[in-house]
């Protein structure tokens, strides 16, 4: 672990990627002399989601540790992931440090297999996130967010509040003038009887 993560980083929800077979890991077990190994299936949806500090331990523990990328479980990152060249980069990188002798089973990056691994894509609820943080940065948490939208509900009751006295200030006007002009006329037409 990395002395200077906080625990809100340690807490975020991330998943685990064999990025030489394009799949997710599901689970683990132990082999006959103890080494962890990671289990996988194709699917994002079927993968599993763990905090960044259990991820992080389960690949240091797996017997093939530099097969594994953890990706933090979000649009955006996986987006970077896929399409901006890091699982290319991971490749490179991690194929480095395998031995030689070690299979690597490089699956293709084809559109099709990225396809089918993330469509069933959804990322976590932000309560399942927030049953792992105390009540405090629970409660922090929601009064950032009430700060942060407040302006936008204030600026939106103000709005409507404004388009609604303009609005009956228009059909005031709109009347007076209406008045006025029937006004108008009757003088005109007495006018035009005393001549």
């Amino acid at each position: 672990m990395a002395p200077s993560w906080t625990p809100d980083q340690k807490g975020v929800k991330v998943q685990i990627v064999d990025v030489f077979a394009l799949r997710l890991a599901t689970g683990y077990e132990k082999d006959p002399t103890g080494r962890l190994l990671l289990q996988s299936e194709e699917s994002v949806a079927q993968g599993r989601t763990w905090s960044l500090a259990k991820a992080c331990q389960l690949v240091r523990n797996d017997a093939q540790p530099h097969r594994w990328v953890v990706l933090h479980r979000h649009k955006k990152a996986w987006g970077l992931f896929w399409a901006g060249g890091g699982l290319d980069l991971s490749r490179d990188q991690l194929a480095k440090l395998l031995e030689p002798a070690s299979p690597r089973a490089i699956v293709p990056a084809t559109p099709e297999a990225l396809l089918r691994l993330v469509l069933e894509f959804d990322e976590p609820d932000l309560d399942s996130v927030d049953k792992d943080k105390s009540g405090y940065q629970r409660k922090k948490r929601k009064s950032i967010a009430a700060q942060t939208s407040f302006p936008w509900r204030a600026v939106a009751i103000t709005s409507l509040v404004w388009l609604s006295v303009t609005t009956l200030a228009s059909i005031f006007t709109a009347v007076k003038m209406g008045q006025q002009e029937a006004q108008i006329r009757k003088l005109l037409i007495e006018y035009s009887r005393v001549k």
